[in-house]
């Protein structure tokens, strides 16, 4: 399916799309399904839905599903910092899926060698790095340096752009509050002061640097999944960036594309997982293991190579599942597509 490609290079210079899929029925030929690609400014209905929500969304009629899956490019985690605190906070944001950049003024601390699972590691002054990397509304940003005038250095020059998803500064009150009171002096906006996430994390009692980035992050992604504070997009979607870029390169071997539609309950993944299926029963990514993707795993195998899609009704709350041990719970909708090998963008 060239639509994976396409969205993969849009997404290199649009801050969000949609794949949208019109079809009939629970089964039925790929070439009945209608498909399309549109961009926020094009966007209209369910799709905009989609995309506002960053989740995808299901509707369904008697005999008739409209789907809506939103992509976004993958956010970046930026770092300004790079002493103990984030070498556990680069390590669990990598992890999650963030695209890591770390910034320090000092080059022993700022080398590839010390933070091995960053994309980037910049080893600059922090107002000139902050400058270059052009922070956007999608990033999320952790100021952790080692003193309150290199705070002020980076708040002072984030506050001249635009503002990220999340910006959270490390420091005890009064440090956060020397910082603060110097930059309203400077006529720093307050309310973009305000929103500042500082003491930075949520408040769980953390105290080794381990325990303080788990804070930091679990704090990230409460504002990424659940944060309602303004009407900016969050990427809700649990899609799995490395499925998205395998479909978008390989488009030579066979395979089946496994799509979480619609996720309810206790589900072990939610909507827009993603699961690439082989026919030697090789798979990449995930829609939550054994008490789903038993399910499902078998159709999407012989569905390679047959041209059609099968929209599977995957129930984990059932007699059956506790019979099998299941704990997961929940129902899921879940599409199996065939992808052809060959087709190219």
């Amino acid at each position: 399916m060239k639509e994976y490609r396409e969205i993969a290079k849009r997404l290199e210079t649009e801050t969000g799309v949609v794949l949208t899929r019109r079809f009939a029925g629970t089964e039925g030929e790929l070439s009945s399904m209608e498909r399309t690609i549109l961009g926020k400014a094009d966007a209209a209905g369910l799709a905009k839905e989609a995309l506002e929500q960053g989740l995808p969304v299901l509707q369904r009629g008697e005999d008739s599903w409209e789907a809506a899956e939103p992509f976004f490019p993958k956010e970046r985690l930026i770092v300004l910092g790079g002493g103990h605190v984030a070498l556990p906070v680069v390590e669990f944001g990598a992890k999650i899926g963030f695209l890591v950049t770390v910034v320090d003024d000092r080059l022993s601390f700022a080398n590839p060698g010390r933070f091995p699972l960053a994309e980037q590691v910049v080893c600059d002054s922090f107002s000139h790095a902050i400058e270059q990397l052009a922070i956007t509304e999608s990033d999320y940003v952790c100021i952790l340096t080692r003193g309150h005038r290199y705070d002020a250095d980076c708040l002072r020059q984030i506050c001249q752009g635009k503002e990220p998803a999340y910006l959270g500064m490390i420091g005890s009150r009064r440090r956060v509050g020397i910082v603060k009171e110097t930059l309203l002096a400077e006529g720093v906006d307050a309310g973009r002061l305000e929103r500042l996430k500082s003491p930075i994390g949520l408040p769980i009692g953390g105290v080794t640097p381990e325990e303080i980035a788990v804070s930091i992050v679990a704090e990230i992604i409460q504002v990424k999944r659940l944060s309602r504070e303004d009407k900016r997009t969050r990427n809700r979607s649990d899609v799995d960036f490395d499925v998205l870029k395998r479909l978008a390169e390989e488009t030579e071997e066979p395979k089946a594309v496994v799509t979480v539609l619609e996720s309810k309950g206790s589900s072990p993944r939610g909507a827009g997982a993603k699961m690439i299926v082989y026919r030697d029963g090789r798979i990449l990514g995930s829609i939550g293991g054994g008490c789903s993707e038993a399910a499902v795993l078998g159709q999407a195998r012989r569905l390679i190579g047959s041209g059609r899609y099968q929209v599977i009704h995957v129930d984990l709350s059932g007699e059956a599942a506790e019979d099998e041990g299941m704990v997961c719970g929940g129902v899921m909708d879940v599409l199996v597509e065939d992808y052809p090998a060959g087709e190219t963008a």
